[in-house]
């Protein structure tokens, strides 16, 4: 029986795990976070039995949205109601930044909340990011925060309105569903070394090329699937995590490795397929990509 849970275990993990971490880290904000809420979603899954769950993928995205769920809601509960020990700690680290923007940090996780999702409640949060971001359906999202799909909806709607009204702050970057399909294809790809899975997402005649900063030696230009899909794998064959991070230019992924910025991924999408992958690794793009994280921390 044990050996049935753990091969149980390794299969979901092999099949779900970047689609997992793609979803914490777009709620949580945080890599390290991320990583740490899908390993207790998988805790989880290891002490269930296979006849309680019919559909193992929508069981993990539940339990992991709602593991970030919680630690956001302990979040705004420590911020809102510091104990006396941490008033020094939080009134230092938040000195001379306006109320509405700070955050704080739990016990035991980083949250880092992005600057116009920290004005929503916890599950207007976690609705925006699952419907509008992942495109999960309502009904599995009042699984998630204990709701209805109906008010669900009314959530994801106040939570567009007040992200729409807040001119002050920068517009949150979501990606068009059909890049959403392509990005995620190929972060799974990546994650579990699938080279079929990986061509699938390429144009026939795409291009690679990266930048890694001064001193270390451009490669050529790969051009053709085969070829740019060959160096991704040996790229990102050293454990690399991806998640998506779309920006005002396009589509982009981060590469982290033992929760480290390796590389800012940007791809070209046209009509479905990526045309174009930029892999920049240089120290300038890496630290100011690392900073920006930081300070949605």
């Amino acid at each position: 029986m044990e050996h049935d849970s753990e091969g149980r275990l390794g299969e979901a993990w092999h099949a779900h795990r970047a689609h997992l971490i793609n979803v914490a880290f777009r709620i949580l904000g945080d890599i390290g976070a991320a990583e740490d809420a899908v390993q207790e979603a998988y805790s989880r899954l290891l002490r269930t039995t296979p006849e309680e769950i019919n559909d193992e993928r929508g069981w993990l995205t539940v339990v992991t949205s709602r593991i970030c769920l919680d630690q956001i809601r302990s979040a705004r509960s420590r911020l809102d109601r510091p104990e006396p020990s941490e008033r020094f700690e939080i009134a230092d680290a938040t000195a001379g930044t306006d109320p509405a923007d700070r955050v704080t940090l739990d016990d035991n996780v980083r949250v880092a909340l992005h600057v116009v999702l920290e004005r929503l409640s916890p599950a207007e949060r976690v609705v925006f990011v699952m419907h509008d971001i992942f495109r999960i359906p309502f009904d599995t999202i009042g699984e998630t925060v204990g709701r209805s799909p109906s008010t669900c909806r009314q959530l994801a709607s106040r939570a567009r309105h007040r992200i729409a009204g807040a001119s002050d702050l920068a517009p949150i970057d979501v990606a068009p569903a059909e890049e959403q399909v392509v990005t995620e294809a190929f972060i799974s790809a990546c994650a579990t070394g699938d080279m079929t899975a990986l061509l699938a997402t390429l144009d026939p005649d795409v291009s690679g090329d990266g930048d890694f900063g001064p001193g270390v030696a451009v490669p050529p230009v790969a051009v053709g699937a085969a070829t740019v899909a060959r160096r991704t794998l040996g790229f990102l064959g050293h454990g690399a995590t991806l998640v998506s991070h779309p920006t005002s230019a396009g589509p982009a992924l981060l590469a982290f490795v033992d929760r480290r910025l390796l590389a800012v991924l940007e791809l070209t999408i046209v009509d479905q397929r990526i045309t174009h992958l930029h892999a920049a690794g240089d120290p300038a793009t890496i630290e100011a990509t690392s900073a920006d994280l930081a300070a949605l921390r």
